[in-house]
């Protein structure tokens, strides 16, 4: 069990980080995530929690210039269109995609669902036969996810709790990130699917990111609700 001291540290460390994190439109070019601290990113993305631990994303890694380039007419966040820079497409260390699963895979009771329970999670069919009923009725009484758009809409929820990760992990190591909803879907999936061979049936675009460091400090200093306005205690 940590000290008092040391937990006084560990917290401390965690406020300085989310203040440190911010969206990052533009990084120094000339500089890389070591392998070993990006590595470190990774490893909080697969150790993140997901819903039934069913691990509803993908991680499509980006650093070919020539493949980032194939997003920059339509990826409107990324390319720096609004700023007048090459944005995070050109200047990120490491720039990606999290591709949510579709209803394909993440519908209850699926071929691929039961094949994760056996080879990744480990369960025996005892447990596996709970695991379908517990899913299927969540799908399909609890939270009413039935139907592609919504089954793919719960993988995405699962991506950002992913990502949110990747930021805090990176922002402890001083590293900068950002986030990026800015993009055309439609477009995006025609080109992982014709570049990158990703089958759409089995996967949709939920959010692009970036890492690396910053070029220059935020023109404004962070701004939130005040704890007051944003919890209430009951």
């Amino acid at each position: 069990m940590k000290d008092i001291a040391t937990l006084q540290d560990v917290q401390a460390q965690i406020i300085e980080a989310f203040t440190f994190r911010h969206a990052c439109k533009l990084f120094d070019a000339e500089r890389k995530v070591p392998d070993d601290q990006f590595d470190t990113i990774l490893e909080a993305a697969r150790l993140s929690p997901t819903s039934f631990g069913h691990e509803p994303f993908q991680i499509l890694m980006i650093q070919n210039p020539d493949k980032r380039e194939l997003f920059r007419d339509f990826a409107w966040g990324a390319n720096g269109s609004m700023h007048g820079t090459s944005g995070q497409l050109g200047t990120a260390s490491h720039f990606g995609i999290i591709l949510a699963h579709t209803s394909e895979t993440m519908t209850a009771g699926s071929p691929y669902l039961q094949s994760f329970y056996r080879d990744v999670k480990l369960l025996p069919e005892e447990v596996i036969e709970l695991f379908n009923g517990a899913y299927g009725k969540f799908q399909a009484e609890d939270f009413d996810i039935q139907g592609d758009r919504q089954i793919t809409d719960w993988s995405a929820r699962q991506a950002y709790i992913v990502l949110a990760n990747m930021m805090t992990a990176g922002a402890l190591m001083g590293i900068d990130s950002c986030p990026i909803e800015g993009f055309e879907v439609a477009r995006t999936q025609d080109v992982l699917q014709e570049h990158f061979g990703v089958d759409p049936k089995a996967y949709r675009p939920a959010v692009m990111f970036a890492f690396g460091y910053r070029a220059a400090e935020p023109a404004f200093g962070k701004t939130r609700r005040e704890t007051d306005k944003m919890v209430q205690w009951f």
